[in-house]
């Protein structure tokens, strides 16, 4: 189902904004993201780089812009994200409708070969700790060696106390960088049902796979799993609050 392209830039600058009321410092870590992919592709001359939950086409967007000569596969379950994204942004990337976890979505992707880095930016945090232990283990075994993973999350602390802090923390950038101006999550989905352009969609989308629940897991955790699926050094190298870059690179 197409939309037009007018229609999918009003909607994707609304999520934009709203999406600053959920990621501290988006745009610095979408910058920090394709920074560590510019990194481990820099000799490489077509990168080849899947990102996973690329809901409207956000972060391939910004890829292509540093990278313009990657080949760039996103992959999201939801049908109205997707046809933002192929409205908006339709030179940035492929986009694959498929269930992250489910059997077969990697098949689904129709990649032509080992690719340089997966990328994913709020989204892993919706798989439960069983699919995200097998998914960590199906992309060691897809990714080249030298390749790395880039998860740009929202990771739980291990202690209360922490965990607390971190959020007070991220909160208080926000306040200062006025990102809970914006609309937030709900409205913006309240809203676009009532986009005419959109409703089929929509319709489309609530017919579908139910939405996933927030299964936060510890920095901590996600270094065991993925140390668990094979990769070799895993380390933050960007924090604000309880929002993180993760490096996991694949020997």
């Amino acid at each position: 189902m197409c939309v037009s392209t007018t229609t999918a830039r009003l909607w994707v600058d609304r999520w934009e904004l709203q999406q600053q009321r959920y990621a501290i410092d988006r745009e610095e870590r979408f910058t920090v993201v394709a920074d560590v992919v510019e990194h481990v592709t820099a000799e490489n001359g077509v990168p080849r780089v899947l990102d996973l939950g690329c809901g409207p086409g956000s972060l391939p967007a910004r890829l292509a812009e540093r990278l313009p000569h990657a080949e760039i596969v996103g992959v999201d379950k939801d049908p109205l994200l997707l046809a933002l994204a192929r409205a908006c942004h339709p030179e940035a990337a492929r986009y694959v409708e498929a269930v992250i976890g489910e059997r077969g979505w990697i098949h689904a992707l129709g990649l032509a070969g080992p690719v340089d880095a997966v990328v994913s930016t709020t989204a892993l945090h919706y798989l439960p700790e069983d699919v995200l232990r097998h998914v960590y283990t199906e992309l060691a075994t897809l990714l080249r060696p030298g390749g790395v993973l880039v998860n740009a999350d929202h990771l739980s602390h291990e202690g209360a106390c922490v965990a607390e802090i971190a959020t007070f923390v991220g909160t208080r950038r926000a306040q200062r960088q006025r990102a809970f101006d914006h609309e937030d999550w709900e409205a913006w989905w309240s809203a676009v049902e009532n986009e005419p352009e959109l409703r089929g969609l929509c319709a489309e989308r609530r017919a579908g796979t139910a939405a996933g629940s927030n299964c936060p897991l510890t920095l901590g955790r996600h270094v065991e799993l993925l140390s668990e699926a094979g990769f070799g050094p895993v380390s933050p190298v960007w924090q604000v609050g309880s929002s993180y870059v993760l490096v996991a690179v694949r020997p």
